[in-house]
C-alpha cells in the first residue's frame, strides 16, 4: 500500500471516528470556531480600517500648520501665509477655514468647511449623509442654524454628498466662506490653518523645522503624524476589544487543552483494538493528529469566513460601537476587502497549530501502552 493510501485510509478512519462522537466534537469546534471569528474580525475590521485612513490621507497636504495661544489651537493670521512661501522647497501654501458647530436638537457635532473650487453660492451648504440623516434634510431644504453671536442663519441644502465619501463627509457641512467666517466671527485676514506641500518629500522634517525656527508660535504637522495617530488609535481600540474577549479565549484555551491532553477512555480502548489488529504506533498517532487537524481546520476557515462576512458585509456592527467609537454621527460606509496575509498566518498558527500539537503527546502516550492493558481498563 503506497504513503497516499496509506494516509487516506487513515483520515477516513480518523472522519469517521469524530463521525461517532459528533455531538462532542461538534460543541467544541463551534466555541473553537467562534473565537477564531472574534480574532479575526478584530484583525480584519482594524486592517481595512487602516487601509481606508491611508487612502483618505494619501491626497492631504504633507504639513498642516497650526498657530498655538497658551498651548491651545487658535486662528493664524494671513501674514504667515508669505512667510511660509518664502521657504525654499514649498509650495501650494493655502489658508483653510473651517470649524465644528454643535447642534443641540440632535446632540451631534458637525464639522463646517469652506467650499473649494467651485465655491459654493453664498446662502447655499452642501452637507455629508450623517448631516442629511440627523436633521432629515435633502436638497432643496432650508437648515437654520445657530452662529456665533446667537442669531440663526437659514442655509439651503444645494447638494448631498455621496455614500462612496461617507467615511470622510458623514458629519460635514460645506459653505461659502464669507458665510463661513459671517457665521463663526472669524476676521477677514485670519484663518483656522494653513496647509503646504513640499516639493521633495524627502525634505519633509527640514522644512518642518525651519518653519519651527521662523514661526515659533506655530505647530507644524505632518501628514506621517497623522497617519500614525490613527494607527495608534485603531490598534488600541482593538486591543481594547481582545482584552474583552480575553476571558472567553482563556477558557477556551483551557477547554481545548483539556480535551487535547486527556483521553477518554473509550478513546484509549480504541487505540488499544488498533494496536491488537496490526496498526503501528505510528499509525495511531497520525489519526489522531488528523483529528486535530480535521477539528483545527474546519473551526479555523469556518469562524475566518464568517468574520470576513462580518466585517465586509455587515459593517462588523457586533463590534462597530468599540471600533469605530462612541459618537451620535456614524459614518455608514462599505470596507473594502483589506487582508494581511501574514495576519492570516499568524492568527493560523496561534489557534490551529497548539490544538493539534496537543492533541499528538497523549495519544503517543497512549499508544506506546500495552494494548492488552489498556483493552482489560
Amino acid at each position: 500500500m503506497s504513503l497516499h493510501e496509506r494516509h487516506r485510509n487513515i483520515i477516513d478512519f480518523a472522519l469517521s471516528s469524530l463521525g461517532r462522537r459528533w455531538k462532542k466534537n461538534l460543541a467544541l469546534t463551534v466555541v473553537y470556531a467562534f473565537v477564531v471569528f472574534t480574532l479575526a474580525s478584530v484583525v480584519f475590521f482594524t486592517e481595512a480600517v487602516k487601509s481606508e485612513a491611508r487612502a483618505v490621507l494619501r491626497g492631504a497636504p504633507e504639513i498642516v500648520v497650526q498657530r498655538l495661544m497658551a498651548g491651545r489651537h487658535d486662528l493664524i493670521p494671513e501674514s504667515h501665509i508669505d512667510v511660509l512661501r518664502k521657504i525654499t522647497g514649498t509650495r501650494q501654501v493655502q489658508g483653510r477655514l473651517w470649524g465644528y458647530y454643535f447642534e443641540p436638537s440632535t446632540g451631534a457635532n458637525y464639522t463646517v468647511v469652506a467650499s473649494g473650487e467651485p465655491p459654493l453660492e453664498p446662502g447655499t451648504i452642501a452637507i455629508g449623509q450623517g448631516v442629511a440623516r440627523t436633521l432629515n434634510a435633502g436638497e432643496g431644504d432650508l437648515i437654520p442654524l445657530k452662529g456665533s453671536k446667537g442669531d440663526y442663519a437659514s442655509f439651503e441644502v444645494v447638494r448631498v454628498f455621496s455614500h462612496e465619501s461617507e467615511l470622510v463627509s458623514s458629519d460635514l457641512i460645506e459653505m461659502h466662506a464669507d458665510d463661513l467666517r459671517a457665521f463663526f466671527g472669524v476676521p477677514e485676514d485670519y484663518f483656522t490653518d494653513i496647509t503646504l506641500k513640499v516639493r521633495n518629500e524627502k525634505e519633509l522634517v527640514v522644512v518642518a523645522d525651519k518653519i519651527r525656527r521662523l514661526l515659533p508660535d506655530t505647530r507644524p504637522i505632518l501628514r506621517d503624524e497623522i497617519l500614525r495617530t490613527y494607527d495608534s488609535l485603531f490598534d488600541w481600540r482593538s486591543g481594547l476589544l481582545l482584552v474583552i474577549f480575553a476571558g472567553a479565549v482563556a477558557a477556551f484555551v483551557i477547554f481545548a487543552w483539556d480535551k487535547a491532553t486527556s483521553l477518554s477512555m473509550e478513546e484509549r480502548r480504541e487505540m488499544g483494538v488498533l494496536k491488537a489488529v496490526g496498526w503501528e504506533t505510528s499509525e495511531v498517532i497520525a489519526m489522531k493528529s488528523w483529528e486535530g487537524i480535521i477539528i483545527s481546520l474546519a473551526a479555523f476557515f469556518g469562524g475566518t469566513v464568517l468574520a470576513y462576512v462580518h466585517v465586509f458585509f455587515s459593517s462588523a456592527f457586533i463590534f462597530e460601537p468599540v471600533l469605530k467609537g462612541w459618537a451620535v454621527l456614524y459614518p455608514r460606509f462599505q470596507l473594502v476587502p483589506q487582508i494581511d496575509p501574514y495576519q492570516v498566518l499568524a492568527l493560523f498558527f496561534l489557534t490551529v497549530v497548539p490544538y493539534t500539537v496537543a492533541t499528538v503527546i497523549p495519544t503517543w502516550s497512549a499508544a506506546t501502552v500495552d494494548p492488552d492493558s489498556i483493552m482489560r481498563l
